[in-house]
């Protein structure tokens, strides 16, 4: 039975998340991990609109906040104390990073 970690990053600061990327990346290869991607997705572009004052009967606005967020994804297969690492690390605050494990059952195998 083998566990698949799947590590989604996200960042408003693009240099910062690739560079946690690749030391994710040179940590698997070093530890002989299956590591698949890193995956890119989209550049995502939000904006926020910014009231000048609280008060529900004043519509004024100042310019809408805008920002891109950077997605990367990558899978550890295996390596469950890599992955289990990786995913506790303290990260930058401008990084935000989701684990997900999924358990995988080998062929032929009953439930």
């Amino acid at each position: 039975m083998t566990f698949v970690t799947r590590l989604t990053l996200q960042s408003g600061d693009r240099a910062a998340l690739d560079g946690i990327v690749e030391d994710i990346k040179t940590t698997a290869e070093r530890k002989g991990a299956a590591l698949k991607g890193p995956h890119s997705h989209p550049p995502e572009r939000l904006s926020v609109p910014q009231c000048c004052r609280l008060h529900a009967d004043d519509d004024r606005q100042f310019s809408s906040w805008d920002y891109t967020v950077f997605t990367r994804e990558l899978e550890i297969h295996g390596h469950d104390n890599l992955a289990r690492n990786i995913a506790s690390q303290n990260f930058p605050d401008s990084v935000h990073i989701e684990a997900e494990v999924e358990q995988i059952h080998g062929a032929g195998r009953g439930n």
